[in-house]
């Protein structure tokens, strides 16, 4: 019987870009105190460089286009994109620099940037589990990460809520960023 194992940190060396059709960057946020409304962005664009000798080395950039939110209700994606939250006609993109990436152990990666909002930068710490690296029938070579991070969304001057008659408020200030990467080696 042979084993295979998966390519060493080494080998996956090299600059990658986000396949946009295989990720997704989404978020979770407490609704009316009792549910939890889910949302995305559809439109966003990213690269990175892995270093696999020197992890310290690795960086990642992502822009993500602010008018792409969609929580599947056209009502509050409007609401959403208006100056009431994210404001996207004054600030058309949300982005994410890293400023250091280390790793914890063999499958999780601490990566710490700069979270800009409505033009409001605050650092941000995301852990990321490594989720493999494979060729694909097309000859990309892939690798995969998924990871999360609670965010305060006042933070970022994000800051409309409406009290609810019963008490509390109709929007959580606590926001989950979730990302699923699949990103591709440049050639």
């Amino acid at each position: 019987m042979s084993t295979t194992t998966g390519p060493t940190l080494a080998e996956l060396t090299g600059t990658y870009t986000l396949d946009v059709a295989h990720s997704q960057i989404g978020f979770v946020a407490r609704h009316a105190m009792v549910t939890k409304v889910r949302g995305a962005f559809n439109e966003f664009e990213g690269s990175g460089y892995l270093d696999g000798g020197d992890i310290s080395k690795s960086h990642v950039k992502v822009t993500i286009q602010a008018a792409s939110i969609d929580t599947r209700n056209e009502q509050r994606d409007g609401h959403l994109r208006s100056n009431d939250f994210l404001d996207m006609e004054k600030y058309p993109t949300i982005t994410f620099d890293s400023t250091s990436v280390k790793q914890l152990d063999g499958d999780t990666f601490q990566v710490t940037g700069d979270l800009t909002i409505k033009d409001v930068t605050k650092p941000v710490t995301i852990d990321f589990e490594y989720q493999g690296a494979a060729t694909d029938p097309f000859g990309n070579h892939r690798i995969g990460f998924e990871g999360s991070v609670a965010i305060n969304r006042k933070d970022w001057n994000v800051t409309w809520n409406a009290a609810l008659e019963t008490g509390g408020v109709l929007v959580s200030d606590k926001i989950t960023l979730e990302f699923e990467i699949s990103a591709i080696k440049n050639a």
